[in-house]
């Protein structure tokens, strides 16, 4: 959302709904201050009220309003400019096209739940998630608008099914902990990483701490390696049919709506959603 503006978000989203027919939902997030200040140059102020301006401005346009916003960090027309109101010229194929967005801090989760058509979580235990999100999903719903559906929500994990044995399951978890230490240990600076501040409120401290000083050391295997076992198998979805069933049965009862399956790089990734399928019905 800094690196795009809202008019050119909505253009985009109203194309590509045409070109799948209305099937498109847009996903949106904030990103963090190492990559909109670092990559951009941009600073990374008032993400809430930046999220909120973007996501009126998009419904705006596909509803073909003329589009005028007064937000707190988006003025359209820009004021004492050239520009005048203007409309989409297009017809969108839907006045509204989902909106998903990505968030996982408090008050983020808390705007998600008030605004958006659907929540996209990152590293879902869902055992622990109304401990952690619970009360913000609650505050959001809250001030939500009659008008909008209920919240969607799609988690994900590694997924792998494995045969019924101990070194299989071990040997697939390991193979989502490159990914996982990457973004507990990597992701952001070592005081803004919001991945290892989640597994923080989660309640694996050790974990978190111990990953980002081994991934900001350069030491990414050793990083991998330091993860915990129960860390590890909170996060993925790795085992015989009937865990895996069993853990998919657990993300439904923790209210997700829309499963992601994460595969490795080179793997068969819709086989793997066939599988899944094939197992839930």
């Amino acid at each position: 959302m800094y690196s795009r503006s809202a008019a050119l978000l909505a253009q985009s989203a109203a194309a590509l709904d045409e070109l799948t027919g209305g099937r498109f939902d847009l996903g949106l997030g904030a990103s963090g201050p190492q990559v909109v200040e670092g990559w951009h140059g941009l600073a990374f102020d008032k993400p809430l009220a930046r999220t909120r301006d973007v996501v009126e401005v998009c419904r705006k346009v596909w509803r073909r309003e003329v589009l005028t916003h007064d937000g707190r960090t988006l003025n359209v027309p820009l004021p004492g400019g050239l520009g005048k109101p203007l409309k989409l010229m297009t017809h969108p194929v839907r006045p509204a096209v989902p909106v998903w967005l990505a968030s996982i801090g408090p008050r983020n989760v808390r705007l998600a739940a008030e605004i958006a058509d659907g929540w996209l979580p990152s590293l879902f235990i869902p055992e622990l998630a109304d401990r952690v999100w619970g009360d913000d999903l609650r505050a959001g719903a809250a001030e939500r608008d009659p008008a909008l559906a209920p919240l969607q929500i799609a988690a994900g994990a590694h997924v792998e099914v494995t045969a019924d044995d101990a070194a299989a399951v071990s040997a697939a978890r390991d193979r989502a902990r490159p990914s996982l230490a990457r973004y507990i240990g990597g992701m952001g600076a070592a005081s803004a990483n919001f991945y290892n501040d989640l597994v923080r409120r989660y309640g694996f401290e050790r974990d978190a701490e111990a990953v980002q000083r081994l991934y900001l050391d350069r030491r990414p295997a050793e990083a991998a390696a330091a993860l915990s076992d129960p860390l590890v198998e909170a996060l993925t979805v790795c085992g015989p049919p009937s865990y895996v069933r069993d853990r998919l049965a657990a993300y439904r009862a923790a209210g997700v709506t829309n499963f992601r399956v994460n595969v490795n790089a080179g793997s068969d990734g819709p086989r793997a959603v066939e599988r899944l399928k094939e197992l839930t019905r």
